[in-house]
């Protein structure tokens, strides 16, 4: 079972979009997958199709103890799709978990031991963290073995990257010496933007292999997807960012088994 955290502390850079699109993508390539949702917003819980207003059990209850994994994940669709994937779900309980683990014991690995007990049924869990290193990221950094950084080929963007490459550095060293970075996604790339495109080089020059070879542009498809509770690659399957997320599944896949050959 391979854990990544799909993480960066700006907001807006297409975190979720990324998290939901690779998990169908990979359940489309026939890979068991897991979706766990961190943020309170329940953003990735919906674009799964998962109603987070009616939900009897969620991460929230695994977190502190009240609900095993087993009981609060679910189906991402209820359509007549041959690739499901399951979902951790969350909703707005999950702000209050904050406070609710301070008095835990060792309650920065509170997901990492509740993902451990089902180690043999997935291949890949993906983790969309909430845009903060809050008691929910760490749960997230700590439970993974590597991160993928979704980001847009602006300045912007560089500034706060340096700012998640020391978090992780600090988690690597205090907390998981198993994370890594395990690369950067180019996402809501504009080809047609110098700025984009000199953004893009930079990143290449300075993290070289770590940049992920799949670009995503910018996309309605993956835009109007949530509205309608599915993942863009299910929604049209047909759209550029939709192959974009498929392509990048592949890619994911490719490493994967790169990993294993070097171990």
């Amino acid at each position: 079972m391979h854990i990544f955290a799909v993480a960066n502390q700006k907001g807006g850079v297409g975190k979720t979009t990324t998290t939901v699109n690779l998990a169908a993508a990979l359940a489309q390539h026939g890979q068991r997958t897991l979706l766990v949702d961190l943020d309170p917003q329940g953003n990735a819980t919906m674009g799964c199709g998962v109603d987070k207003q009616g939900l009897k059990e969620s991460v929230y209850h695994v977190l502190l103890g009240l609900a095993e994994l087993g009981q609060a994940r679910l189906p991402s669709t209820t359509g007549s799709y041959t690739a499901r994937f399951d979902v951790l779900p969350a909703n707005r309980e999950l702000a209050g978990a904050e406070v609710e683990m301070v008095d835990l014991e060792a309650r920065e690995m509170r997901l990492k031991r509740a993902l451990a007990a089902h180690r043999d049924d997935y291949d890949f869990v993906l983790i969309d963290c909430p845009p903060s290193l809050s008691m929910l990221t760490l749960n997230g950094l700590c439970a993974a073995h590597g991160v993928i950084i979704p980001m847009q080929c602006e300045y912007y963007a560089l500034e706060g990257l340096s700012d998640l490459v020391n978090t992780i550095k600090k988690v690597h060293a205090n907390l998981n010496r198993d994370l890594k970075i395990i690369g950067l996604l180019r996402v809501m790339f504009d080809n047609r933007s110098t700025l984009s495109k000199q953004v893009s080089d930079q990143l290449e020059q300075h993290f070289g292999d770590k940049v992920f070879k799949t670009l995503v542009p910018r996309n309605v498809r993956l835009a109007e997807a949530p509205s309608y509770g599915m993942p863009g690659v299910v929604f049209d399957r047909a759209a550029k960012g939709a192959q974009a997320y498929l392509a990048f599944a592949e890619e994911m896949i490719e490493r994967v088994k790169t990993w294993k050959e070097e171990a």
